[in-house]
């Protein structure tokens, strides 16, 4: 394991009991759950999914309640711990998506939500995701992406980490943002087609309630006609058959 992959390790240990009341007020369940609902779309109802970054288990939750069976991944051992909690019938394991340790042609479904950006090498994770999916099926992700209005955060979360802030996200893991081109070229290069990559979600969970209420309420219109405007980057693709 990475120096960078301990820090990040350590950090989600330390917040694993706290991590859910992130998401667990009316602005995080509404942002959670709209970016959340772009995956749920992309990916096959009731089918076996892979969760990389898979947190508390949020997502595998969700996607047990469409119908599915799902396995979820983390790096960090206390948010794998939280996850056997919320979904007592999954099985959670420690690692990265760098490295699966999974069979080939296991899941019809990999997943990721909001942890892309922190991948230290995303050509090795995509080429994992798509040896464990089997043929046919579909990996779908949603990060940060790179613009004008994500450049700064980098910065803000060496700020904060200087100042000693305690918050689930607002840590310096050296993340690296991307662009349609990026994930276009990320995704065609590991073999993947029906690539389709949108921008999604201008209410973002660290606006101030006031700010966040207008995003919230102009948030379709910008979704729709400006997508520009959003911060999130949405990515899904499919294996070819065989």
């Amino acid at each position: 394991m990475t120096v960078r992959q301990e820090k990040i390790r350590d950090h989600y240990d330390s917040v694993a009991d706290t991590y859910d009341h992130h998401y667990d007020h009316p602005r995080g369940r509404n942002y959670h759950t709209h970016i959340s609902n772009y995956l749920i779309k992309a990916l096959p109802e009731k089918g076996d999914l892979l969760d990389i970054g898979c947190g508390t288990g949020l997502f595998v939750e969700k996607y047990l309640r469409h119908g599915g069976t799902a396995v979820g991944l983390d790096i960090s051992r206390k948010m794998t711990a939280r996850a056997r909690h919320r979904c007592a019938g999954c099985e959670f394991a420690e690692g990265n998506g760098e490295t699966l340790p999974f069979r080939n042609n296991s899941f019809d479904a990999v997943s990721s939500l909001l942890v892309f950006s922190y991948v230290r090498d995303p050509e090795t994770m995509l080429s994992e995701s798509y040896r464990v999916l089997r043929p046919g099926g579909a990996i779908a992700i949603c990060t940060l992406g790179k613009k004008l209005l994500t450049r700064g955060i980098p910065a803000l979360y060496q700020i904060s980490e200087k100042m000693n802030v305690r918050h689930v996200v607002m840590k310096d893991f050296g993340e690296h943002y991307y662009n349609e081109d990026e994930m276009n070229d990320l995704f065609n290069q590991a073999g993947f087609s029906d690539i389709a990559v949108k921008w999604c979600s201008f209410a973002h969970i660290d606006m101030i309630d006031p700010l966040y209420n207008l995003a919230s309420k102009i948030e379709p219109f910008v979704e729709k006609r400006v997508p520009q405007l959003a911060y999130n980057i949405f990515v899904s693709a499919k294996k070819p058959r065989e």
